[in-house]
């Protein structure tokens, strides 16, 4: 790999551990159910979860080489089915591979009922200093209503753990996850969860908003007419109430779904919206080390088929550093847009070598595009840097980037012309910018 190759090369890595008590009913990730027994360490399911760590290790091997990494984080599934001894292993290949920088922000994503204090400190003690608790809610019948494990005990004990640590030092933040526009859920309610969860002290909060994936059983129930969903009046109303009451109490909307105090927000997360790159390991994951995404097969046998053709030199082109696929203009777009600062689409038009009579035309149409979002006070801009408004551009943002991708689909196929990124040879593919 040349130096400027090396310099540009990603510096952060995901790792999917795919295994989970059960499934929740609004879940469609890569995860595979064990039981409500299972751990990593002899208990149920635990052939399984070592023989899938052994494939993990072998595809962390064979990565192209790359700089220390400055951002870990090791998701699922539920991660914290593991022991602290497994979990320290991934860190020490990652370490062995790459490197990791001194001050790296280590995250992992733990479960309320599946770790204990001994395993929340083991898992420090391996390198942790970050954690991400998936509460969901404080309220025993909605967590049963999720088919959730964990009930509203589980979670505050957790909590007590996470706290005691972090006072100690021996965390450096840490964050609660919570979804909002559940089934039943009303203001009242709403207003309720947000008040514990600033009364747990976490620097850091996720608030996601419920989403009714195909395939899960509530897409099933929502079919049948027999999910009670928030209507949209209401809903929107929720949103508001997130954004007003989180930002009086310090917290900064860095990112649609996320709110952190200053000094708390997370820097993994802010890989994925800035449109660098990363590594992404493990069966379903999602990596895009150079700008193209690749996901791996979400199925035990397909992954393993597939990893056995990387180690036989079959690597996957969005992993080689060769004939590279710079993310789409309208992608970089997106998730720039997702982030409070917005994206600067001057900037982003002289990635792409716009020249100025294709950059005033194709802005002044996508400022047609985005005329009722601009007007209805969604989307403002500083020149020509564009961000949505917190909290209505935030919280319809998905309205924002339907308008844009009409816009992009809307373009002549020469939109992209050739062009010359960091001292490589472009040219055209359809609307994607290859790097070669």
């Amino acid at each position: 790999m040349s130096d400027v190759d090396f310099v540009n090369a990603p510096r952060s890595a995901y790792l999917h551990i795919p295994f989970c008590h059960r499934r929740c009913f609004y879940c469609d990730f890569t995860v595979i159910p064990l039981g409500d027994k299972a751990s990593g360490g002899s208990g149920q399911g635990s052939p399984s979860i070592k023989s899938y760590l052994t494939l993990l290790h072998r595809e962390i091997a064979i990565a192209p080489d790359g700089p220390p990494l400055s951002t870990v984080y090791i998701g699922g599934g539920t991660p914290s089915l593991l022991t602290p001894s497994q979990i320290g292993t991934l860190l020490e290949n990652l370490r062995s591979r790459f490197g990791i920088q001194y001050g790296a922000e280590i995250t992992m994503e733990i479960d309320p009922s599946s770790f204990n204090r001994n395993d929340l400190k083991g898992y420090l003690d391996a390198g942790i200093n970050r954690v991400s608790l998936g509460g969901q809610s404080f309220e025993d019948k909605v967590l049963e209503g999720l088919g959730r494990r964990h009930r509203r005990h589980h979670l505050l004990e957790s909590i007590n753990w996470i706290n005691d640590f972090y006072r100690r030092g021996m965390l450096s933040t840490w964050s609660l996850d919570l979804i909002q526009g559940l089934p039943g859920q009303t203001l009242g309610a709403w207003k309720e969860t947000l008040a514990l969860a600033l009364e747990t002290s976490a620097p850091h909060l996720s608030i996601y908003d419920l989403t009714v994936e195909p395939g899960t059983v509530f897409a099933w129930r929502n079919n049948r007419g027999d999910l009670d969903l928030p209507n949209e009046d209401l809903s929107a109303e929720i949103m508001r109430c997130t954004s007003s009451i989180l930002q009086k109490e310090g917290f900064a909307r860095y990112e649609i779904s996320n709110y952190a105090l200053p000094g708390h927000a997370s820097r993994h997360n802010r890989v994925y919206w800035s449109g660098s790159g990363w590594w992404g390991f493990g069966q379903g994951a999602t990596s895009a080390p150079w700008g193209q995404r690749f996901s791996r097969p979400r199925t035990r046998a397909e992954y393993q088929n597939w990893l056995e053709g990387q180690e036989c030199n079959q690597l996957e082109p969005s992993l080689k550093l060769i004939h590279t696929t710079q993310m789409t203009f309208d992608e970089q777009l997106m998730v720039g847009l997702r982030r409070r600062e917005g994206v600067d689409l001057s900037s982003l038009a002289n990635l792409w070598g716009w020249d100025h009579n294709q950059f005033e035309e194709y802005m002044s149409s996508l400022r047609f595009f985005w005329r009722d979002a601009i007007e209805r006070g969604w989307l403002k801009n500083h020149g020509w840097r564009y961000y949505l408004t917190d909290p209505d551009g935030m919280d319809l943002s998905n309205q924002v980037f339907v308008q844009m991708l009409l816009w992009w689909d809307s373009l002549p196929e020469d939109a992209v012309v050739l062009s010359n990124f960091e001292g490589h040879q472009c040219r055209v593919a359809g609307r994607e910018l290859v790097v070669d």
